[in-house]
């Protein structure tokens, strides 16, 4: 039975309230978001995938610090990848920057060229794995059953580890070089702008998680996020991360006791806690980007209600509808986004009636991201009454009859689907939609 108090606190955000005003409509609407992220990260869904994603970085950080060392050298530029795994390990105090040049250190004595073919492919398989186990934390979030499929897996994957490191360091070596110019230095000298500039110098490393993270938010999920959304993401998960980085550095520094009790492994320990902390600050943050792109999916519970028979049925009938309709006008294909926004249907249940159509054979993904979705057959080759058995059958067929009970209940069903077909059920998917307004 749950507390008394929570089920005060979920009436208050999402009982019916007639009289509102801005202010408390607002301050509403943002307690919806703070109880949604809190209920979720409650959940422990999050966590354990913050956790596994421990494992995998400490397999592809020297694998990826590798790669990324080469490419930067090719360009000149690998001496700033130091500085910036030094930011990153910075909550780890001193031993934090010991660790830094260790890794670096190690990273250098890797010669790629000596590596052969299989030890190349080795190392790309690991760093490529370590972005797929984050795409696919991300898809869990925003409920992505599918990845992307494996062409463009690695193509964009790839893209990312080439292009990543490279405009970081580049943003990074930018910055500083324009703050430390003489023309920034003469300016800084006069009032107010001295106080412009130091404020913004405060505020950049700021800007590059936030970027960094926006990024991130926008690309890896296998669907179509609003930048608006991804910001909004971003910008949490930018607060949180530097929030956390100086509580964790105050933390180390109040407690000498770990060197003392652990010894050699105390770095080790304290690395792990960071990431565990880092890979949660990122979760968090694109569960937030979801709910801003997707408002309407602000429910008291996270866990989708039971879809009757009946609902998946109408809801199989209505899709399809939706999708001959557009494909009759000529209009753009519809996609699944689409159909979360404008059917009055939980996410998940219209994700597993589509799933249903596709196994079926009645519909079919297209698209560069396979995210539109049309008809597979001639819409005069289905009757509205195939569909509505291939509906009811879902992703199984017709069950098995085992004895003279279940051929009975069999024949009770396929009764009640003649009875349909020899009424309206005989017209086909195009004869039904012509009749649609």
């Amino acid at each position: 039975m749950e507390p008394h108090w929570l089920h005060r606190l979920r009436e208050a955000l999402w009982g019916e309230r007639v009289a509102l005003s801005r202010y408390q409509h607002e301050l509403r609407r943002a307690g919806r978001y703070v109880y949604a992220l809190a209920r979720d990260l409650m959940d422990g869904q999050i966590s354990m995938r913050a956790m596994s994603l421990i494992y995998t970085t400490l397999l592809s950080l020297v694998p990826l610090l590798a790669l990324a060392f080469s490419l930067l050298k090719g360009l000149g530029v690998h001496n700033s990848l130091q500085p910036v795994l030094n930011r990153f390990l910075a909550p780890l105090g001193p031993q934090g920057a010991q660790l830094s040049q260790n890794i670096i250190a190690f990273v250098e004595n890797i010669k790629v060229g000596v590596l052969g073919s299989l030890g190349v492919a080795l190392l790309l398989y690991t760093v490529l794995t370590m972005i797929q186990k984050v795409e696919d934390s991300f898809n869990f979030i925003w409920r992505i059953e599918a990845r992307r499929k494996l062409g463009q897996r690695v193509g964009e994957y790839l893209s990312v580890l080439l292009v990543g490191p490279a405009a970081i360091v580049l943003a990074l070596g930018i910055t500083a070089t324009v703050l430390n110019s003489s023309v920034v230095a003469s300016l800084a000298r006069i009032e107010p702008l001295g106080l412009i500039f130091y404020v913004v110098g405060r505020l950049i490393p700021y800007g590059v998680i936030v970027g960094l993270f926006t990024f991130l938010y926008a690309f890896v999920p296998n669907t179509r996020v609003r930048l608006r959304a991804a910001f909004g993401g971003g910008l949490l998960a930018g607060f949180l991360w530097q929030s956390a980085s100086l509580a964790f550095a105050s933390f180390v520094a109040a407690s000498p006791n770990y060197n003392a009790i652990y010894s050699g492994f105390a770095i080790v320990i304290l690395l792990l806690i960071w990431l565990y902390v880092g890979w949660l600050i990122l979760l968090v943050g694109c569960q937030l980007s979801y709910y801003l792109q997707y408002p309407e999916r602000l429910t008291p519970t996270r866990v989708a209600p039971h879809m009757s028979a009946r609902a998946g049925e109408t809801l199989g009938l209505w899709i399809t509808a939706l999708v001959g309709q557009r494909f009759l006008k000529g209009e753009a294909p519809l996609s699944r986004d689409q159909l979360h926004r404008d059917l009055p249907a939980v996410p998940e249940h219209i994700d597993e009636v589509v799933e249903i159509l596709l196994h079926r054979g009645v519909l079919a993904e297209s698209g560069p991201d396979g995210a539109q979705l049309l008809p597979r057959r001639d819409l005069d080759s289905l009757t509205v009454a195939q569909l509505w058995q291939l509906l009811r059958e879902g992703f199984d067929g017709p069950p098995r009859e085992r004895d003279g009970l279940a051929a009975d209940v069999q024949a009770l069903l396929q009764a009640a689907e003649t009875g349909f077909a020899g009424a309206d059920g005989r017209q086909t998917l195009r004869e039904w939609l012509s009749k649609s307004p």
